[in-house]
């Protein structure tokens, strides 16, 4: 019996100019369709985009997820997967499976549930007026309507291994760096160049990265005055198939933890300074070692997946 076309939607996340932000393919499974991971990562492939992700409806919570606090949220199976792989935890496809659900019409809430391979994460509506740095505006971005506001763990960074800075360096050619460390939860390298100028200015070298220790390595520095932001970031991941990534939000989980001791501060504007570019409003909450993610999102594509 032939399956039945999978629908699906391509959302430009962090972002509400379209063809900016992170693009993300967000595809619908009936709730009783089994689909083999081969077939997810291979539809995953075809798109060829740094994130495919599938949600799938969860109809009873109550009876599977007690572990998990059920609700009366609705609540989705969310996976992701790169072009090569299955990923533990992505914000931008997060980001973007949020919007598509919100902006569907068929959900009367304001709160959306995932269950992931990183646990229950929460996506919630925020109005644009609630934010208090959403003034500082950049790239097009406006302050009508709503942000959708992530929560998700905390990534703190720990010390790195100065006997392999020289690897480090000479992956990025023209980087001025101040500081290295080591994200504890995705592995990831945070290379901290003296300025946001010289984020924009780095060279990765991609077969080099991939030598490099870790998952990837995410590069950021201080804002330039007057541009709105407290830092900037670019994330390369070429392990995973993403040579660079247009915005990343597991990257930020680390980036608040980082800047917001550098800067004593708990709430953050962050600019992702990839060709395409991205923004970010983070909140930090220290104690419960939670990352609040805001941004916002539009759709540029719908269609059918026929396999």
């Amino acid at each position: 019996m032939a399956k039945k076309p999978v629908k699906y939607f391509v959302v430009d996340a962090f972002t509400d100019v379209p063809f900016k932000g992170n693009p993300a393919a967000v595809c619908f499974l009936e709730e009783e369709e089994e689909r083999s991971d081969h077939w997810l990562q291979a539809v995953a492939a075809e798109f060829n985009i740094s994130q495919t992700c599938f949600l799938t409806r969860i109809v009873d919570s109550d009876t599977s997820l007690d572990s998990l606090n059920a609700t009366s949220n609705p609540r989705f199976r969310l996976r992701w997967f790169t072009p090569i792989t299955e990923v533990k935890l992505c914000g931008h496809a997060t980001l973007a499976a949020a919007h598509t659900l919100f902006s569907s019409g068929l959900l009367h809430t304001n709160i959306i549930e995932f269950v992931t391979l990183s646990g229950l994460l929460t996506a919630k509506l925020i109005p644009a007026i609630n934010i208090s740095s959403a003034s500082n505006l950049q790239n097009g971005e406006t302050d009508d309507g709503f942000y959708i506001e992530l929560d998700f763990p905390a990534d703190p960074v720990t010390d790195f291994n100065l006997d392999q800075t020289s690897l480090v360096s000479g992956a990025l050619i023209g980087a001025s760096i101040i500081d290295i460390r080591r994200t504890q939860v995705t592995d990831d390298l945070l290379v901290v160049v003296k300025s946001g100028e010289n984020v924009t200015e780095v060279k990765p070298q991609l077969d080099a990265i991939v030598k490099c220790p870790g998952r990837g390595i995410i590069v950021s520095g201080i804002a330039p005055p007057g541009s709105g932001f407290d830092f900037y970031s670019r994330f390369f991941c070429p392990k995973f198939g993403i040579n660079e990534d247009p915005a990343c939000g597991t990257a930020h989980c680390s980036l608040a933890c980082y800047w917001s001791k550098k800067l004593g501060k708990y709430d953050l504007k962050a600019y992702q300074a990839s060709p395409r570019g991205a923004i970010f409003n983070i909140s930090l909450d220290e104690q419960n070692q939670r990352v609040l993610l805001r941004g916002k999102a539009v759709t540029v594509m719908e269609g059918c997946v026929l396999a």
